[in-house]
């Protein structure tokens, strides 16, 4: 029994070598863009309103837009879970996930405690989301395409011009979340797409797991 959680720590820490060893694939690039063009569709609603912006209105519009269009970028990961997950697909699911959401969670409670402070810091909140956004996908790189890092530098880019622009609550704009994150998903739709799901990028992958195999066989 002494050696009971060795053994759970070598076959974690096993686990943990595989689902670095290969690439994570449960987002795919429709449901990405998809979250990404509701982010548009919501800056040019938010756009069109004829009433002055409000910061304290303004957040928690972009809270509850965030949060649908996360819902809709991970639908294909919750779908997969659900339905047709291994034990150790779920496994992965969850260790990515676990990745990418400290992230979030800390621009949750930022955004929380800046406005308590005064609501004026609004305008530095896109900024925020954006850099905090990008650390997250930075943190679950490990474990996504090698390109994902250039969506993580966007929003990293992003995030810091919205930051040197803010300008108190009158420079507010839809834009700034919408335009942002909208542009920024689309980009990583693209990079999924052209790193996972085009026929060349899924013949290269087939290929690279028919090696390994031939590998284990061999040994």
């Amino acid at each position: 029994m002494s050696n009971l959680p060795r053994a759970l720590a070598q076959i974690e820490a096993i686990h943990d070598q595989l689902a670095r060893a290969e690439i994570y694939r449960g987002w795919r690039s429709v449901p990405v863009a998809i979250s990404g063009l509701f982010g548009l569709a919501a800056a040019a609603w938010q756009s069109a309103a004829a009433a002055p912006v409000e910061p304290v209105a303004f957040t928690a519009y972009w809270l509850v837009v965030g949060i649908i269009a996360l819902v809709i970028g991970c639908s294909e990961i919750v779908w997969h879970y659900g339905t047709q997950a291994t034990s150790t697909e779920r496994h992965r699911s969850r260790r990515v996930l676990g990745q990418f959401l400290p992230a979030l969670v800390a621009g949750a409670i930022a955004t929380g405690a800046l406005l308590r402070l005064s609501p004026g810091l609004a305008s530095i909140l896109p900024g925020l989301w954006a850099v905090l956004f990008g650390v997250a996908v930075f943190a679950a790189r490990p474990y996504l395409p090698r390109a994902s890092g250039w969506v993580g530098l966007y929003y990293w880019a992003s995030g810091l011009a919205l930051l040197w622009r803010a300008n108190g609550v009158d420079a507010l704009s839809p834009w700034m979340v919408g335009g942002t994150f909208g542009i920024g998903q689309l980009f990583a739709a693209l990079v999924l797409y052209l790193s996972l799901e085009r026929p060349d990028a899924i013949a290269a992958a087939r290929l690279e797991t028919w090696r390994e195999d031939d590998d284990n066989q061999t040994r």
